[in-house]
């Protein structure tokens, strides 16, 4: 991944602000959209869409007796997986990797057909109800062309996102969490090595399991599924193939039986 660009989010010194969402929707010109009460903590935004493409999650945990209490966030955006998911199904190429090694949806090329939003584990992608084109994170890529940084990690007041060389913010990160781990964080994890996906270029420092974020702890690619629908459908048609050999010798046997009680007769 030398030479890639990415992001490094460390969830630790994040405090919900949504400067970052803020940031995106006003350097990219997204649509508010729907604003809704979700119930769930102080977000009112829900998920990424066509509309969010930086989406701040708030995760609230209570002990039983509520004693012991703390907020988690997390940034989340597209993450620009090395091995995309998007990129494997899109039947038009509209999905390419630029020269930052970042992916890009090429909107002159994409038909609508949707199969990027089923192909992407992470629920990143949405269509633009008036376009009729898939939509997701650039990682800002015209202010990368420009030699700047994304405007998420422009606006952020904590420094909680951190963009440069993937090599240079993995270093980065696995420093942060020898830190935190000798201060007692003892759930503190990377999430984004190249175990994921062959790597994350927007990976995460968390502090608790992935699924505490709604992360999934081992993401596959359409093709994996495919392979394993594949498997799964040979088995299926195998044991029909085998439950009617079996039901097709009974029946011979039957009437073999029957004549032969004729016979004797």
């Amino acid at each position: 991944m030398a030479g890639s660009k990415g992001m490094f989010i460390d969830t630790s010194t994040c405090t919900g602000c949504k400067a970052c969402q803020v940031g995106c929707k006003e350097w990219n010109q997204l649509p508010m959209g729907e604003m809704a009460f979700t119930a769930n903590s102080y977000d009112n935004t829900g998920a990424l869409s066509a509309e969010n493409w930086r989406h701040v999650k708030f995760i609230e945990q209570f002990s039983d007796d509520r004693s012991k209490q703390r907020w988690l966030f997390l940034s989340d955006s597209c993450k620009h997986c090395q091995d995309a998911g998007c990129m494997e199904v899109c039947p038009t190429n509209a999905i390419i990797r630029t020269e930052f090694d970042t992916v890009y949806i090429d909107h002159d090329v994409c038909i609508g057909c949707r199969y990027c939003i089923s192909g992407c584990p992470f629920g990143v992608i949405g269509i633009d109800h008036i376009t009729g084109t898939a939509q997701k994170c650039t990682l800002c890529y015209d202010r990368l062309q420009e030699g700047e940084q994304p405007a998420c990690a422009q606006v952020c007041p904590t420094d909680c996102i951190q963009f440069g060389e993937v090599d240079e913010l993995q270093a980065m990160a696995d420093e942060r969490m020898d830190q935190l781990k000798v201060n007692g964080e003892e759930e503190v994890s990377i999430y984004g090595k190249k175990d994921v996906l062959g790597g994350l270029n927007v990976f995460y420092l968390l502090l608790d399991k992935p699924e505490v974020y709604g992360l999934p702890s081992n993401p596959q690619l359409p093709s994996k599924k495919q392979g394993m629908g594949y498997f799964s459908s040979l088995l299926g048609f195998l044991g029909v193939g085998l439950v009617g050999l079996l039901s097709f010798r009974a029946n011979r046997m039957k009437e073999r039986a029957e004549e032969q009680h004729k016979d004797d007769r």
